[in-house]
């Protein structure tokens, strides 16, 4: 007996410019745009408690996002004055494209690419020198870090990284909109890049 998931739909990947790379370098909106992704639909006044800011700034930055359509509002939630608000499905990705290579678009896209990792180091920090002896064990026998050193050629390491993204893309898909008592939202990470060369300039 096989266990078949119904077909998911193609989630779009959306190659961001340098106006949305620009919206993303801001410390705050990307925490929010973090938020958003990881748990789900908020308000500013929710986003201001778990982020410590005002509800007016939450509610600005927000406005910034939605702008380029980094997220929208859930207009069936939203109440008065109480605006709920989403990532909208689908993946998002920045690099090295037309849009990025003028001295602005470079200065955009290393601004959001440094608050990207930034957040993500400290999420890796916090949970494994402070959060992980306070998780419940069946939890913290799961969480994990793995690391390897092998000498690769450019096609390998690309061959590798294409096999991780469709794992962690498959991962999502099925479980991305899971419900249950033992459900947690969590991350799945893979880094993948070449070594400083001891003794070279890079």
């Amino acid at each position: 007996m096989t266990d078949e998931q119904p077909e998911q739909p193609t989630r779009e990947r959306r190659v961001l410019d340098v106006a949305a790379l620009r919206a993303l370098g801001h410390p705050l909106r990307m925490r929010i745009f973090d938020i958003l992704s990881q748990h789900g639909p908020q308000t500013s006044s929710t986003l201001a408690e778990l982020t410590g800011e005002s509800s007016g700034s939450t509610s600005y930055h927000l406005r910034i996002l939605a702008k380029q359509e980094l997220i929208r509002e859930i207009p069936e939630r939203s109440t008065g004055r109480e605006r709920w608000w989403e990532r909208p499905k689908g993946s998002t990705a920045w690099g090295d494209t037309d849009d990025t290579r003028s001295p602005a678009g470079r200065a955009a896209l290393q601004a959001a690419t440094s608050e990207f990792h930034r957040l993500r180091n400290e999420e890796t920090l916090d949970f494994f020198t402070r959060r992980a002896d306070r998780e419940p064990e069946e939890w913290r026998d799961v969480s994990s870090s793995f690391t390897t050193t092998a000498r690769m050629t450019p096609a390998q390491l690309a061959e590798i990284g294409d096999q991780i993204e469709a794992i962690i893309t498959a991962a999502g898909e099925r479980y991305r909109d899971q419900e249950g008592e033992d459900v947690r939202s969590v991350t799945i990470r893979a880094d993948l890049f070449p070594l400083r060369q001891l003794g070279g300039a890079s």
